[in-house]
């Protein structure tokens, strides 16, 4: 039976909290720069006439914090850098985008559920931080030198 118990929990693969960590820096980290920053950074003059601009803080403004929270956020988080600030402006990205943009919509046409999935992986990284395999481990290790 404890053969059994151990088999459906996988107890035969290793775990590792900072593996996983660095999996969610990269997953999350790449996908938010490859899908969404680089495109906004790339086409940021054709984007900022008209962006979106739900803070009321003008369309161009809105871009450029989307555009540093959505391409610095995430190399920082890639390289686990900062990882807690830089997931906290990448969470608060995410947080305007999906409640003020989509409306809280989880499904339906005007959908934030992306915004909410990221949102989760971005909390998840602020609360935990970026693990072993992180530039905040290496600085932490040389007394921040």
């Amino acid at each position: 039976m404890k053969s059994g118990v151990k088999f459906l929990q996988l107890g035969f693969i290793p775990g590792s909290t900072d593996t996983a960590l660095l999996f969610l820096r990269l997953w999350f980290g790449l996908g938010m720069l490859i899908l969404h920053g680089w495109g906004k950074l790339t086409d940021f003059n054709t984007l900022a006439p008209t962006f979106p601009d739900p803070l009321g803080i003008g369309s161009t403004p809105s871009l450029v914090l989307a555009v540093l929270t959505e391409v610095l956020c995430p190399i920082l988080l890639i390289v686990g850098a900062f990882t807690r600030l830089a997931a906290l402006g990448a969470l608060g990205t995410m947080a305007v985008a999906w409640l003020l943009v989509h409306d809280g919509a989880l499904s339906g046409p005007a959908s934030g559920e992306l915004a909410a999935v990221y949102f989760g992986g971005f909390a998840a990284l602020f609360l935990a931080g970026g693990g072993h395999y992180s530039m905040d481990a290496r600085m932490r290790a040389t007394g921040g030198n």
